[in-house]
């Protein structure tokens, strides 16, 4: 791939698995044969960190003080100016490498009152924009292919920083009719965004989470996710596992067991395949958006001619 692309997970709701997804599609993307950075915009508790591992180490550099810059740095007016002063080893202070190969930018307590922060910034534009304007201009020279976000479980200035900086979304979905009707504002959220700002973000994945088939409620619910959205629907579920609780409390990934059990193998099998759409998905609505920049250009020539 010659250009990064960009995801995130997203549901204005909590508890549905936002955070165990970005760090198992990251492990997953990796094992796919990409360069992955995983960013955590979720809050100060660090959830992603302890899924890789990294939690305890940087907790312990926050407490010293050391953990500077980082992830609520880069939101500030002042970053460009920071950034200057550190030269090539700004961006590589906010990266920590984990034992899965992925890389990852860590939380940070800064996050808490971030939102307040961009709250008073008076262009939606300007105010929505800042973390886009970070990734183009610092993240995206470094090469990776694929950049995955996990976002805050609810709308706010900090999620909307996460919608407008990615290409694409991952909503990973309980099956249960609240989960469904998330899934459905949601779509309509990303549909507001693109007719309100002119931004090109999509629903690129619905990924059927922690899902029991033992359950007649479940299964229908899973077939209910098929019909609906056809063409975001991830090609497999990921089980209810408790390998993957055991994992994350252990700082690792399922991918890393050991001795995974059987639902822990299907879940890694969910995620490889969930992996591999989404790159697909994500470049293809890439190389639509660029035939589309690619029109405009030649129909300002036109008109510039003419």
């Amino acid at each position: 791939m010659n250009q990064t692309l960009r995801a995130a997970t997203f549901l204005d709701k909590g508890g549905t698995g936002k955070t165990t997804t970005v760090a198992h599609l990251g492990v997953a993307l990796e094992q796919l044969g990409h360069d992955v950075l995983l960013i955590d915009l979720a809050g100060k508790q660090g959830d992603l960190g302890k899924h890789l591992g990294v939690f305890q180490g940087y907790q312990a550099q926050i407490a010293a003080d050391e953990a500077w810059p980082n992830i609520s740095t880069v939101f500030d007016d002042s970053w460009p100016t920071i950034a200057e002063k550190l030269g090539d080893g700004a961006t590589a202070e906010l990266i920590l490498d984990t034992s899965e190969d992925v890389d990852i930018i860590p939380a940070h307590p800064g996050l808490d009152s971030l939102d307040a922060e961009l709250g008073n910034i008076d262009n939606a534009r300007e105010r929505y924009t800042r973390f886009e304007s970070f990734l183009a201009e610092y993240i995206d020279p470094l090469g990776y292919d694929v950049v995955l976000l996990d976002l805050p479980g609810l709308t706010n200035n900090v999620s909307y920083n996460g919608l407008f900086a990615s290409g694409g979304i991952i909503t990973p979905v309980e099956m249960g009719p609240f989960e469904a009707e998330q899934a459905d504002a949601l779509r309509r959220d990303l549909h507001t965004i693109r007719e309100s700002f002119d931004v090109e973000v999509s629903l690129s994945v619905v990924l059927p989470n922690k899902v029991d088939t033992r359950t007649k409620l479940a299964g229908e619910y899973l077939e209910a996710f098929r019909e609906e959205y056809p063409d975001a629907i991830a090609p497999e579920y990921v089980p209810y596992s408790q390998d993957i609780r055991n994992a994350t409390d252990n700082g690792h990934t399922a991918f890393a067991h050991d001795s995974p059990s059987s639902t822990a193998q299907q879940a890694c099998e969910a995620y490889l395949a969930a992996a591999e759409v989404l790159v697909e998905r994500l470049a293809g609505t890439q190389t639509q958006d660029q035939q589309q920049q690619q029109q405009q250009q030649r129909g300002h020539k036109t008109e510039e001619k003419l």
